[in-house]
């Protein structure tokens, strides 16, 4: 029996979450893509609490377009809370077009990781 795309995302996302995790000083940078919108956020693993989120609700253009100044966006507010440095978690998809965009676009801004 094949395995959905869900649960192989699922299941590369538990891997790559075993192995990272956020801090105050170097939040992690979520990332959820759906078939419309992506949406972004820096948590703080160690409180468990989301200290800056962005999503392409509130942006137009094509998805690709979204994706880059969503990234740019979460760069901007980061740097507004004084973080400069993150760790990337791309949620299990691959690190190809849309989450690419975005990750680019946050580099842009001036966000290390």
């Amino acid at each position: 029996m094949a395995v959905s795309k869900e649960s192989r995302r699922n299941k590369i996302r538990t891997r790559i979450r075993a192995t990272i995790s956020g801090t105050t000083t170097k939040p992690r940078l979520a990332v959820f893509r759906s078939n419309k919108d992506i949406y972004v956020q820096l948590i703080d693993d160690l409180n468990g609490s989301t200290l800056v989120a962005a999503s392409s609700k509130e942006v137009s253009g094509s998805k690709m377009e979204q994706a880059n100044s969503v990234g740019k966006s979460i760069a901007e507010k980061a740097m507004a809370a004084g973080i400069t440095e993150i760790v990337f978690d791309r949620g299990g998809y691959l690190y190809h077009g849309r989450i690419k965009a975005l990750a680019e676009g946050a580099r842009e801004s001036g966000l290390k990781f």
